[in-house]
C-alpha cells in the first residue's frame, strides 16, 4: 500500500509576509487574486506601495554598471537590442583574456557604444545571479506559488528597445529609475501558450496597438505594473534613462494537464494502434471511422485516468523550473564535520518536497531527486521538514543519537537541510 502526501505538502520558509507580493501590488492579495490574476492589468503607484525607497535596493544603476562592468558577464545573461530587433552576440561580446579562454564574455567598450547609440540592454536571469533578487524572487514566488524569472530592461533616454508585443507569461514590471511610457492594449489572443507568440499574428498586434489604448501611463520611479499574459504593451523611455525590473511569472497551465495526459495515454494500446494499410491520409472519409474509433479510445481512457500519475508528472515538470533558496557549500560541509546531538537544523528555504511509504522503505521526492530510506525513519524526516524538530537530539521514532545524526548528515549532504 502506498500512501501520497497531498500536493503542495512542502514547509514555505517563514517570511514576513506579505512584503514581497505588497511591494508589487496596491490591493490586498484576495482581491488581487481574484480581480487582477491572469485577468486584467493593475498600476500601483509608489505611494500606494509600502516601500518609499522604491527598487533601487533591488537593482540600481550602478549595481547594473557592475553587472556589465566587473562580473565576468555572459551571453544568454545580456541581449541587446535597437529598433525591435535583438542584435547579434557578437556585437558586444568577445574573448575574456588570460585565464578565462572564452568568447562569449560581455565586452564594457562595446557596451558603451551600442547604449549610447540608443540600444537598450536586457540583463538576464537576475534571479540567479544577483543576491537582492535572489532573495526577493524566492520570497514572491512563495506568495504566488509559481516559478518566476527577473530580467532587468536599460533604456537611453527616448528609445524604445522592442516594439508593439504580448508576453506568453505573466509579469510584474517595477520601475526602478527614470520614467518610462507604457500604451496597453487587450489581447488578440487571450492565456496565449508559450508555442503561440506574438510573432505569429504580428499584423494582428500592430493593428489593435493602432487604436484605443487599454492603459495610457508614465511610469515613475517605485511604480509597479501587473500584466497578465497576451496583453498587449510598449514602453518608451522618455527625458533620461530608464531601469526597471520584469518579473515573469512562469505559471502552468491547463494544457499542461492536457499534455501530461496524452503522454501517459501512451500506456493505452488501443491508442497505439497503426493506422489501415493502404489509407489514404489526404481522404476525410478514409479518416473518419479511424478518428472515431481514436476519439472513442481517448475518452475511455481519460475517464480511467489517474490523478496521482498526472500529479506526478507535473511535479518533475514544475519543480526544477523553481530552486530553493542558495546553499553555502563549504559552510555546509564544515557543519557536517561539527554536528552534534544538541546541533540545530532547518529545512532549505523554499524546498519543495513529498514523502511517499511504500512497504518497508520512505522515499524523499526533492525538485532535482530523491531519496530512498528505511520507513521507520518517516517520522524523523516529516519532522525536520515541517519544523517540527530542530535539535537532532529531539528526533522521534530512532533509537540512538547515532541513528539520529546518520539521518541528519544524509539530508544535509543531499541538501534538503541547512544549519540552523
Amino acid at each position: 500500500m502506498t500512501r501520497l502526501d497531498p500536493p503542495g505538502g512542502q514547509r514555505r520558509p517563514a517570511v514576513p509576509y506579505p512584503s514581497a507580493l505588497a511591494r508589487c501590488v496596491s490591493v490586498e492579495p484576495a482581491k488581487f487574486a481574484a480581480a487582477h490574476w491572469g485577468q486584467t492589468p493593475l498600476l500601483s503607484r509608489a505611494d500606494e506601495l509600502p516601500n518609499p525607497a522604491g527598487f533601487t535596493d533591488l537593482l540600481s544603476t550602478a549595481d547594473a554598471d557592475e553587472l556589465l562592468s566587473r562580473r565576468g558577464l555572459r551571453t544568454p545573461f545580456l541581449r541587446v537590442a535597437k529598433d525591435g530587433q535583438v542584435l547579434p552576440a557578437a556585437r558586444y561580446t568577445g574573448g575574456g583574456g588570460a585565464g578565462a579562454e572564452i568568447g562569449d564574455q560581455v565586452l564594457d567598450e562595446k557596451i558603451l557604444e551600442l547604449y549610447a547609440d540608443g540600444a537598450t540592454l536586457v540583463l538576464q536571469g537576475l534571479h540567479r545571479n544577483w543576491p537582492p533578487l535572489i532573495d526577493f524572487t524566492g520570497e514572491l514566488s512563495q506568495a504566488v506559488g509559481q516559478p518566476l524569472q527577473v530580467n532587468a530592461y536599460l533604456t537611453p533616454p527616448g528609445s524604445q528597445g522592442f516594439a508593439t508585443h504580448y508576453d506568453t507569461h505573466d509579469v510584474f514590471v517595477l520601475q526602478v529609475d527614470g520614467r518610462k511610457h507604457w500604451r496597453i492594449h487587450p489581447p488578440v489572443l487571450t492565456d496565449p501558450l508559450e508555442r503561440q507568440p506574438w510573432g505569429g499574428r504580428a499584423d494582428e498586434v500592430a493593428a489593435t496597438a493602432q487604436g484605443p489604448a487599454a492603459l495610457d501611463v508614465v511610469l515613475e520611479p517605485g511604480d509597479a505594473l501587473y500584466l497578465p499574459r497576451g496583453w498587449l504593451h510598449s514602453a518608451q523611455a522618455q527625458e533620461s534613462s530608464s531601469l526597471h525590473l520584469t518579473v515573469g511569472i512562469r505559471a502552468l497551465t491547463r494544457y499542461a494537464l492536457v499534455e501530461e495526459l496524452l503522454a501517459l495515454a501512451t500506456e493505452d494500446r488501443r491508442l497505439r494502434a497503426t493506422l489501415p494499410f493502404g489509407i489514404d491520409l489526404a481522404d476525410p472519409d478514409a479518416i473518419e471511422p479511424e478518428l472515431t474509433e481514436t476519439v472513442e479510445a481517448l475518452r475511455d481512457w481519460l475517464l480511467r485516468a489517474d490523478p496521482a500519475a498526472v500529479a506526478g508528472r507535473l511535479r518533475q515538470r514544475a519543480w526544477p523550473a523553481s530552486r530553493p533558496a542558495p546553499i553555502r557549500p563549504l559552510a555546509q560541509a564544515a557543519a557536517l564535520a561539527a554536528l552534534t546531538a544538541d546541533s540545530q537544523v532547518t529545512v532549505r528555504p523554499g524546498l519543495r518536497w513529498q514523502l511517499t511509504t511504500a512497504g518497508d522503505r520512505v522515499t524523499l521526492h526533492l525538485f532535482d531527486r530523491t531519496i530512498t530510506l528505511p520507513a521507520y525513519c518517516e517520522p524523523a524526516v516529516r519532522a525536520l521538514l515541517t519544523g517540527a524538530v530542530t535539535r537532532i537530539g529531539d528526533l522521534p521514532a530512532l533509537d540512538t543519537d547515532a541513528d539520529r545524526l546518520t539521518l541528519t548528515r544524509r539530508l544535509l549532504r543531499e541538501a534538503a537541510l541547512t544549519p540552523a
